[in-house]
């Protein structure tokens, strides 16, 4: 399924289901330069195995089109899935972005993971900031941080379309969770309330769909996410929402992937250096109580 939106973009959105994550491919359909945005890394916890089916269906859909990759965005440094970014790059080439923030997401998780590795996001090729631009063809990118989730949180804005990262879920499911490091219920609030200054009929992609009894959905409208439960339940109170927030993160189990996602996340889809056995591997902090 493709989207096509003003005169020259075209969004397809792909769906990973083990993760529950939305990928994009967008497109400048006059000079066909494209940008993959959230592209996800399959991999298996028990057996320590990853794999490119995921990713290969977004290189797919770039060489049969006969486009040419100008950006790979990520919307954040994900908690529940591995990037495969690096795996693209070295694919199709394009350049991997992410908000200037995530030198403070390095900075924590090397710290806490112990974790040998530079804290200056240099990892990346661009770190974005507040009214960065991105050209795509003849339209562009804007960069609006939207922290909350997260500290390196960023939406991307083009052509009436805004891809929202970890912010508004589906309307019926809420918004995103707050207990990370660096994340707060009260900088999310703002930055939910900023996606809603924006004019009614603009798209909101999500990053995350979890439905039980519909299918999933990728496209929503500030309108619609004007009427998102959790707004209705906050009545629209920053106070209320952050309470809201709060105790429903507290009830929340460690996402499955965190320790894996985040280790080669922050590294922009690098794995770590192989050890002297050849093998490569990743860290699990471990304690008794």
């Amino acid at each position: 399924m493709s989207v096509k939106n003003a005169d020259t973009i075209n969004i397809t959105p792909f769906y990973h289901q083990d993760t529950g994550t939305w990928s994009y491919i967008v497109t400048d359909t006059v000079t066909q330069v494209c940008a993959i945005i959230d592209p996800v890394l399959d991999f298996d916890l028990p057996s320590g195995q990853a794999h490119y089916e995921s990713a290969k269906a977004l290189i797919e859909h770039v060489k049969q089109h006969q486009l040419k990759l100008e950006w790979i965005l990520e919307t954040h440094a994900h908690a529940d899935h591995l990037t495969a970014a690096q795996y693209i790059k070295q694919t199709l080439g394009g350049k991997i972005v992410i908000g200037a923030g995530i030198k403070d997401v390095q900075q924590h998780f090397a710290t806490s993971l112990n974790l040998d590795l530079p804290v200056d996001g240099s990892q990346f090729d661009i770190l974005m900031h507040q009214g960065d631009t991105l050209a795509l063809g003849e339209s562009h990118f804007v960069a609006h941080p939207t922290p909350g989730h997260t500290d390196d949180s960023m939406s991307y804005e083009i052509a009436g379309n805004i891809f929202i990262g970890d912010t508004f879920f589906h309307p019926d499911l809420g918004t995103a969770r707050c207990d990370f490091p660096g994340g707060s219920a009260e900088k999310l609030f703002d930055s939910l309330t900023f996606l809603t200054s924006f004019p009614e009929n603009y798209n909101l992609w999500l990053c995350h769909d979890y439905p039980k009894d519909r299918e999933a959905v990728a496209r929503t409208t500030v309108a619609e996410q004007k009427n998102n439960v959790h707004f209705k339940q906050s009545g629209g109170n920053p106070i209320a929402y952050a309470e809201l927030r709060n105790k429903r993160d507290s009830t929340l189990n460690v996402p499955r992937l965190i320790y894996p996602s985040l280790q080669v996340n922050i590294r922009a889809g690098n794995f770590p250096e192989s050890e002297s056995n050849g093998r490569k591997y990743l860290k699990l902090p471990f304690s008794v109580e």
